[in-house]
């Protein structure tokens, strides 16, 4: 059964003639996927570069992946976005691979090498976390302590450039303490980083705690003590929707007053994703302005 586009929105270009050229085909996969804002982000970048494009949603399960990927490019798609529950499975359908996927272990954006038909794989989850952080949010990493809650794709996929920022402490915690700490092993050459369980037991509060489980998609919250928490944190859920997650409540709860979710991060790796297909990186604070006065996301 081929996979089933739950959302489309084109943009449609026009050359000399009488027949317009078909735009190029694009898409997000995963599972569930009806929600996904990528469809309209990447329509309003083609509007504001110029391009032509069409971008659906492909709602496929784990056991679907492999074929419905090689269906897509088969047939003449040109790039894939990749969301939960495959940024690491699709890495083995990949034939090549960048060096920050590769060490991550997950990717989020695939694309067909036009010059030797090769599938390639890249993650830009960490690239656009920390420019919404750093650029769009005006945050300090370098010198903080953070706490990055969860150890799979989604954590996997932003450790390397949170590191990159220098912070004094980079801690891992998980449900299973051993994913964590496996984790925290392999990126131990590149900063300060080690593992705790998800209770954190005697950790004293951190400046900046990063929501990266999947529990918030399952409307539900990390058992987390609120003395990790200050007035002066800064809580970020790396999930997006019209109303708090469970992570932000809690945070907000627990004192902290500066709370985000994480919209920005969104439109942030989508137009480094862009980048790498169409080679012009769109402006994002345009595309950010107008999701949220549509009331798409908080």
């Amino acid at each position: 059964m081929p996979a089933r586009d739950v959302a489309a929105a084109g943009v449609s270009g026009t050359q000399t003639g009488t027949t317009p050229a078909a735009p190029d085909r694009y898409a997000v996969i995963g599972h569930p996927v009806a929600h996904s804002l990528s469809p309209r982000i990447h329509t309003l970048f083609a509007r504001q570069t110029g391009q032509s494009l069409l971008y659906t949603a492909m709602d496929v399960t784990a056991g679907r992946l492999a074929p419905a990927v090689h269906e897509f490019f088969g047939r003449g798609g040109r790039g894939l976005n990749v969301t939960v529950p495959h940024k690491q499975a699709v890495m083995a359908l990949a034939d090549e691979a960048t060096g920050r996927a590769r060490r991550a272990g997950a990717a989020n954006t695939l694309w067909r090498d036009a010059a030797s038909g090769r599938l390639c794989a890249d993650t830009t989850d960490g690239v656009g976390l920390v420019r919404d952080l750093v650029d769009n949010l005006h945050i300090r990493i370098a010198a903080r302590r953070v706490l990055l809650l969860g150890a799979g794709g989604a954590a996997r996929g932003v450790l390397e450039p949170l590191l990159a920022c220098a912070p004094a402490v980079l801690l891992i915690a998980n449900r299973t303490l051993e994913r964590a700490a496996a984790l925290a092993a392999q990126w131990a050459g590149a900063g300060p980083v080690r593992a705790a369980p998800l209770e954190l037991p005697d950790e004293a509060p951190f400046d900046l705690i990063i929501h990266a489980t999947a529990a918030g998609l399952a409307d539900e919250m990390p058992p987390l003590p609120a003395r990790l928490v200050t007035p002066t944190t800064l809580c970020y859920d790396m999930t997006y929707g019209r109303r708090e997650s469970p992570f932000i409540r809690w945070a907000r709860h627990s004192g902290a007053q500066l709370c985000h979710m994480g919209l920005g991060m969104l439109v942030e790796q989508a137009a480094e994703s862009f980048r790498l297909w169409r080679g012009i990186r769109p402006q994002t604070a345009p595309v950010l302005a107008a999701l949220r006065a549509a009331g798409e996301a908080l």
